[in-house]
């Protein structure tokens, strides 16, 4: 009997790893789970359909975001994420790193690449190790198939706009600007308010009120008349994709939608698309970017 409860108890000792030394972890699902304060990390996760991925072979080191880091990211930026799996999985993957990182390595190296593929910085502030900016607020929890660290706030890739997660379509954000009415009533009399909300992307050069009422008396009456010639000022005003101010700098012209090119050009610090000029930049919308100008263009011929 005694004999027989010795084996038993040598059985038990191996099965736990006890004798010989080795621990047995859960992957980093579970030991996120057991934690109990990343249930948003772990949602969004799901969602994105990464937990087979991080339930895998690895090695993984996971830059972890609390409850209280995605608690603290501005109102509807969770939603708008789940709502775009693209970018969701960006934001996630952008906090995987596909081997091992311990403190040591957070404390002493300049950062590693992750599997979003852009790279994350390691830095030392007053005695804390930060990834980007984003503090270790706990480090070194083992996983079966890596390390998970606690991070106070949640990091985003540059490829990542979260503006344009959050911003509506091209015609509801000159809606809300409120200095835009004439032109959506342009766009919405010509036909083209679908193709402005559709997905795009473009690039809108957009005249206030004020450059509507500056044409000669009786042109805005004339052109609500004139469909096609109205259809095709505002596509003269139209870019295909998103040409952010950094961008327009750089060009001496760009071709509309409606077909003929815009000259770009500057004047000291003045930007002007032919002979309007950009008063504001980088409205952002969630199919393009407004650029406003203070005169209407019109294409040759018009």
């Amino acid at each position: 009997m005694k004999k027989a409860f010795v084996m038993l108890l040598l059985v038990l000792v191996g099965a736990t790893g006890f004798a010989t030394g080795v621990i047995e972890y859960a992957d980093p699902i579970d030991t996120a789970e057991g934690a109990g304060n990343f249930t948003t990390l772990l949602a969004a996760v799901d969602a994105a359909g990464l937990t087979d991925t991080l339930r895998g072979r690895g090695p993984f080191t996971i830059f972890a975001p609390t409850d209280a880091a995605f608690a603290a990211l501005p109102s509807g930026v969770v939603e708008a994420l789940l709502a775009d799996t693209d970018a969701l999985r960006a934001v996630l993957l952008y906090h995987v790193v596909p081997r091992e990182v311990r403190s040591g390595e957070v404390v002493t190296a300049s950062g590693s690449s992750t599997l979003q593929g852009e790279r994350l910085g390691f830095t030392v502030r007053a005695g804390s190790a930060y990834v980007d900016d984003a503090r270790v607020i706990q480090p070194d929890i083992d996983t079966s198939n890596g390390v998970i660290h606690a991070i106070d706030s949640v990091l985003v890739p540059s490829a990542v706009n979260i503006a344009k997660l959050l911003a509506d379509d091209l015609v509801d954000t000159a809606i809300s600007d409120g200095r835009f009415t004439t032109l959506v009533s342009a766009v919405q009399a010509a036909g083209l308010e679908d193709t402005l909300r559709g997905p795009g992307p473009f690039t809108v050069f957009a005249p206030t009120d004020a450059a509507f009422a500056a044409l000669p008396a009786g042109t805005i009456p004339s052109l609500l008349r004139d469909i096609p010639t109205l259809s095709e000022i505002l596509l003269y005003h139209v870019v295909s994709g998103e040409v952010y101010a950094t961008d327009v700098v750089t060009l001496s012209s760009a071709t509309t939608v409606q077909g003929q090119p815009v000259a770009i050009t500057t004047s000291g610090a003045s930007v002007f698309v032919n002979e309007a000029r950009v008063t504001i930049t980088d409205v952002q919308a969630s199919n393009g970017v407004i650029h406003v100008i203070d005169a209407v263009i019109l294409p040759p011929g018009n």
